[in-house]
């Protein structure tokens, strides 16, 4: 199966630190570069499957496996909902082997890469919640926006047996390190929540990520990949 997925340049030169200064063309043709080299490494993929759930005492069941999803945050996102999808998007080892290459031997070019790179693995999840939003629209349901471990108090430690459920290393080659960080480094896991009543326009905050305290983007008053509407 094709992935496609769109590099929107504009994000690219968010994640750079442009403020809608003029760019060169030394660096504009830069970026190009590395967009043209991310859609042509063809190995982006994604996985994801759907569950029902229950509630009791503040925490999330996913029937029929092994995850209890706990913490207040993540009960919010989905006390409305009736079933979850889990997904799991990544751009492929090979991102990540040109970007320690790049760092190597071309700085800039490393850090470009790695820009372009990350507006690409969002571009795969909101192509992978396309999908999902589809399919729920077909059984009924409405779907909340994704939520990500490290949002909110949705404890990162959950990755490993995210990737369990979901067969991700033999689906897409995703692992999880002993500090929980997803490998290959541009992959992302999220909880969809299907309800039947219209969902709210909130978006996922500044405030509810864990990274919000050390943030450059907050620091800076920007925002990040990471806020989410529906």
């Amino acid at each position: 199966m094709v992935i496609k997925f769109y590099i929107n340049k504009s994000e690219v030169l968010r994640y750079l630190k442009y403020s809608g200064e003029e760019v060169d063309k030394i660096t504009n043709d830069l970026i190009n570069e590395c967009i043209e080299e991310i859609k042509a490494d063809k190995n982006a993929n994604f996985v994801f499957n759907i569950f029902d759930i229950s509630k009791s005492h503040n925490k999330i069941y996913v029937e029929d496996s092994t995850l209890i999803f706990r913490g207040k945050d993540i009960y919010n996102h989905l006390k409305s909902s009736e079933k979850c999808a889990i997904m799991a998007s990544t751009l492929g080892s090979g991102i990540d082997k040109k970007i320690r290459y790049y760092s190597k031997v071309d700085l800039t070019k490393s850090i470009v890469m790695d820009a372009c790179a990350t507006v690409a693995i969002e571009s795969l999840c909101d192509e992978t919640e396309k999908i999902i939003k589809k399919i729920a629209a077909q059984e009924g349901f409405n779907i909340t926006f994704r939520y990500s471990p490290g949002y909110g108090d949705f404890s990162i430690d959950i990755q490993p047996e995210i990737i369990k459920v979901l067969n991700a290393h033999r689906q897409i080659g995703l692992t999880v390190t002993n500090n929980y960080m997803l490998v290959p480094r541009k992959s992302v896991t999220a909880v969809i929540g299907f309800c039947r009543n219209e969902v709210s326009s909130k978006s996922m905050g500044c405030r509810d990520c864990s990274s919000y305290k050390n943030c450059v983007y907050v620091k800076k008053g920007d925002q990040c990949g990471l806020k989410r509407t529906n």
